[in-house]
């Protein structure tokens, strides 16, 4: 893809989240590594439903400007999404946002864990919580770094969620199934509580997650 195709697949997916309400106002944050020291991200200030390339910035691995259009800003939370690039070599993309069930969750303090259907235990295996930090300082990087080397999504107490993966389309998707990992077990726990997986069961879909050789970090791999 090109710089200006990769520009326009952010505001697509910027449109996306906007669109399922994942996002408010101007809240979230999207970034994609281009090289070592070249990133494109989402502005601050701006709602991630109604951007056009123009609105994207470049920035290097310290979160300073290399190229914006007059009146953007990279976004306040790039030093977020810079711990994750550090941390993670593999990961190409970071998606931050405020889905509601999701939110609640990390709100109420209370982390992804309970094994409720197959795809979430493959796709995602658990969503643990980060300690709460201060937006747009280093207490939220610092919060998620222990995370980094074992998952794939975690949620931000207080806060929010985020997701990294290879590419920006899958760090999205990975975004959208654990807001409709946490929905499923909400609406399960109002229905009187979930029926949940039993540990053989976890460990056999573990097993299909290897098979499959996914990508990414998974509890599975501390038991391949």
């Amino acid at each position: 893809m090109t710089e200006l195709e990769i520009k326009q697949q952010i505001c697509d997916i910027g449109k996306r989240i906007y669109d399922k309400g994942m996002v408010a106002s101007n809240d979230g944050n999207i970034s994609v590594k281009l090289g070592d020291n070249e990133f494109l991200c989402t502005p601050t200030g701006v709602s991630k439903g109604f951007m056009t390339p123009e609105y994207i910035c470049k920035v290097d691995a310290e979160g300073r400007v290399i190229e914006a259009n007059e009146g953007f800003r990279p976004s306040s939370e790039i030093k977020m999404h810079m711990r994750v690039y550090r941390e993670r070599p593999d990961v190409m993309s970071v998606v931050h946002a405020h889905p509601l069930y999701a939110t609640s969750f990390a709100i109420a303090g209370i982390p992804l864990t309970e094994p409720i259907m197959p795809e979430a235990v493959i796709a995602l295996g658990e969503v643990p919580i980060a300690a709460y930090g201060t937006p747009s300082t280093e207490e939220i990087p610092d919060a998620v770094a222990p995370y980094l080397q074992s998952y794939d999504a975690v949620l931000l107490a207080n806060h929010g969620a985020l997701s990294f993966s290879d590419s920006l389309l899958n760090a999205y998707h990975k975004m959208e199934s654990l807001e409709f990992y946490a929905q499923l077990l909400y609406q399960s726990k109002m229905l009187g509580g979930p029926k949940l997986l039993s540990e053989e069961q976890v460990l056999r879909l573990y097993e299909i997650r290897r098979q499959f050789g996914l990508k990414g970090k998974h509890p599975a791999d501390r038991l391949s």
